[in-house]
C-alpha cells in the first residue's frame, strides 16, 4: 500500500489544481498510522481548502476510506505555504478605526 495511498491522493488533488508540478507529498508510518503531509502551489490552497473547508475534508474522508480499506490509518496535513498566513499586528491592509478616520478628514 505503501505507493497506492500517494498515488491515490496526487490523483486526486492533481485533478484539481491548476499547477499539477507543484503538489508534493511526504508520507511517515508510525505507530499511529500513515501520516501524509500536502504541499501545493500557493495559488491553488484555495482549490484544495474549498468554501468553509469542504474540499479539504472531503479529500481527508476519500483517504480515511482508502486506509480502512488497506486496513490502515491514515491522516492528512495541508502544510500552509511560507507567507501564506498573514499577521494582522503587521499586515498593511488593516488600520485601526482612528487611522480610518484621520485618513478620511473626518
Amino acid at each position: 500500500m505503501e505507493e497506492k495511498d500517494i498515488q491515490f491522493l496526487e490523483y486526486i488533488v492533481k485533478s484539481l489544481v491548476e499547477n499539477t508540478d507543484a503538489v508534493k507529498t511526504s508520507r511517515r508510518v508510525d505507530d499511529m498510522g500513515v501520516f501524509i503531509e500536502l504541499m501545493v502551489d500557493p495559488a491553488d490552497m484555495g482549490k484544495i481548502i474549498g468554501r468553509n473547508g469542504h474540499t479539504a475534508q472531503a479529500i481527508r474522508t476519500l483517504m480515511k476510506a482508502f486506509g480502512k480499506k488497506h486496513q490502515a490509518n491514515i491522516s492528512i496535513q495541508i502544510k500552509e505555504p511560507v507567507g501564506g498566513i498573514k499577521d494582522p499586528a503587521t499586515s498593511s491592509a488593516l488600520k485601526s478605526v482612528d487611522d480610518a478616520i484621520a485618513e478620511l478628514g473626518v
